[in-house]
Order: C-alpha cells, then sequence, then structure tokens
C-alpha cells in the first residue's frame, strides 16, 4: 500500500506486562513480551486482518490501538495525530471513530460446532444455496473481508500481504503452516497435506531468541538462533508483501517430514 499519508501508522508498537514477585516487597521479576516491536499501515477505507493462533498478540494489539492498554514503546498516529499516550481528554475528538467491539465467544458462538457450519447455518435455514456451494461462500472466513493480512506469531508480525497474495503465495514457513490447516471446501475432495508443526508456543515470558518461530520450524539453521530476521520483501514477492524470514518459502518447498494426510491435523 502507498505510504502517503496513511489514516493509521504504528511503528515499533510493544507491550510488555511486568511480573511482580518476591516477598515482602513486590518487585517485577520478568515480563511478558505480549506485543514486541510491530509496523503497519492501514490507508483510509482499507481493512487489514490480523491472523494467528490463540495467544500471539492479536487482541493485545487491538486494545493498544483503541488506547484501553497503554503501549510499553513505540507510536501510534492517526490522521497525522500521535495518540500513543494522549490522555482521556486528547482522545475524546476521535474515540467515536477509534473503537473495539468485543466478544464473548462462549455467548455468541456454539462450542460444539465449527465456525465454519455457524457460518453456514443461516443458508440452510433460508434455503440459499450459492453458486459454487455453501462451503465456498462460507470461506469468502476473512479472506474477503480484508484487504491485507497480517500474520502474527509470538507478539511480532511475520508476514504481511495482500490477501490474495499471502493466500496464493505464502512466503513465510508459519503462514504456510496456517493455511495448510484450513478445512477442505468439500468434504468429497482429497484431503491435501498438512504441516504439523511440532511443539507448543513458546512462553512470551522468554521467547526464543533470534527468529521466534525457530523452534518450531523445519527450516531453521544457527543464523535463525542469533540473528532475528526482518520483516522485509524478500526476493520474488510483490510489492508490499514483506516477510520475515531468512530462508522465504517458494512453491516447491513444502517440508516432506513433517506432512500429514491426517483430515483431523492442524498448525
Amino acid at each position: 500500500m502507498s505510504n502517503t499519508n496513511p489514516l493509521l501508522d504504528v511503528s515499533g508498537l510493544t507491550k510488555h506486562f511486568p511480573i511482580k514477585g518476591g516477598f515482602p516487597i513486590r518487585r517485577t521479576v520478568g515480563a511478558v513480551q505480549a506485543v514486541d516491536g510491530l509496523d503497519f499501515q492501514v490507508a483510509e477505507g482499507e481493512s487489514l486482518g490480523l491472523v494467528g493462533e490463540s495467544g500471539c498478540g492479536k487482541s493485545t494489539t487491538g486494545r493498544l490501538i483503541t488506547r484501553l492498554l497503554e503501549p510499553t514503546g513505540g507510536k501510534i498516529t492517526y490522521r497525522g495525530q500521535d495518540i500513543t499516550h494522549a490522555d482521556r481528554k486528547g482522545l475524546a475528538p476521535i474515540r467515536s471513530e477509534i473503537q473495539m467491539i468485543f466478544q464473548d465467544p462462549y455467548a455468541s458462538l456454539n462450542p460444539r460446532q465449527t465456525v465454519g457450519k455457524i457460518i453456514s447455518g443461516p443458508m440452510e435455514i433460508n434455503g440459499i444455496n450459492p453458486e459454487g456451494g455453501r462451503e465456498k461462500r462460507v470461506r469468502e472466513i476473512v479472506r474477503h473481508f480484508s484487504q491485507r493480512v497480517a500474520v502474527m506469531y509470538l507478539g511480532k508480525i511475520v508476514e504481511i500481504a495482500d490477501r490474495d497474495d499471502l493466500y496464493d503465495n505464502p512466503r513465510h514457513p508459519y503462514t504456510r503452516a496456517l493455511l495448510s490447516a484450513v478445512p477442505e471446501a468439500t468434504v468429497d475432495a482429497e484431503p491435501r497435506e498438512r504441516i504439523r508443526l511440532a511443539g507448543d508456543v513458546p512462553s512470551p515470558i522468554n521467547p526464543p531468541s533470534g527468529c521466534r518461530f525457530r523452534t518450531r520450524c523445519w527450516k531453521a539453521t544457527e543464523k535463525c538462533a542469533t540473528e532475528a530476521p526482518p520483516l522485509v520483501q524478500a526476493e520474488g514477492n510483490k510489492p508490499g508483501h514483506l516477510t520475515a524470514c531468512h530462508y522465504p518459502e517458494t512453491a516447491d518447498t513444502i517440508p516432506a517430514p513433517r506432512l500429514s494426510k491426517d483430515p483431523e491435523a492442524a498448525a
């Protein structure tokens, strides 16, 4: 996207929640690095989707942008105005323009049903049969709502691109793993190979050195442990498609060792 007069400009946005310990004096003994140096822009009239596993920092990012949380570092600019540490009075003129809609998933969604089933339910009840089938219409889940998509992992953005470019040409191994876990459009289709990530997401209290995804990545090397990859436009990427990886994926680099035909496998 163009860098000319963005509606929202986020630079180096950081939020660390202190961990208190010790007795009888409560002192800071560590910090949860919920968001750790985000850089992105949103143009007027544009929508940007944040995706990633639970706990990656999406909700914290939203609360920081809406100024429901005080940033630890970085800068938030809205319509050219620095609102990073704006007080209640300073936010009053724009409060109606920057809001967050909270959702209690257990009050809104049936935990016994998939999201796809919940979305397709009204079409089934009303006898609506879109061209290409209901499943295809359902998947059109975030991809057609967001014009650009940013992928977060452990407090950092690892890839950001136009939605179609990201879905068609994921360059970061984590993005590829996430997309490989998306359910098939039809149950009759041959299950596609899915990337099964080893281990769990590391603790944001003590994230891995270098690339934070390296502990679960099949391509990790010593370089990944010592050097944090910058979020840049990798060779072969379209303009605006940024990837934070020393060894970005290509169409023929799906890793054989961690693939599964198991339709229940997920990233």
